[in-house]
């Protein structure tokens, strides 16, 4: 089952992402918060820490990142480039909206999607019509 960063300019922003997705869930997705700069709640981005949320979600089915804004994006990007290359390639970041694409995401993962069908799946929210 892939695993799920959340990257955010905001610590509590990350983990309230995770908590919704993961409830979603069940817990049956590993996702891992990236947000902020340090153990503040300082609002930024930080490679290393996205660097390591990267290490704890990895494996071999490969790892989709959702990240709120762009410099987060470029943070990502950084972080992926100190990876060693084979694990660069089970990596993708998602252009998918933060919060619906990690529910979408969380919920195909769970039920077992390649990396590329989560993504696609979690992509597609950014179309979603939320009122009727």
């Amino acid at each position: 089952m892939i695993g799920i960063v959340i990257v955010s300019h905001s610590p509590l922003i990350a983990e309230g992402v995770k908590d919704l997705a993961s409830e979603m869930t069940q817990g049956r997705v590993k996702i891992i918060p990236a947000g902020g700069v340090d153990d503040s709640p300082a609002i930024g981005t930080n490679a290393e820490r996205i660097y390591q949320a990267l290490l704890e979600a990895s494996n071999p089915e490969g790892v989709l990142v959702l990240a709120d804004l762009g410099s987060a994006v470029l943070s990502t990007q950084a972080a992926i480039e100190m990876l060693p290359e084979a694990d660069q390639k089970r990596i993708l970041l998602s252009n998918a909206p933060l919060v619906e694409g990690a529910v979408i995401a969380a919920a195909q993962a769970s039920i077992g999607n390649d990396l590329e069908a989560v993504n696609a799946a979690a992509e597609a929210a950014s179309t979603m019509n939320k009122l009727q």
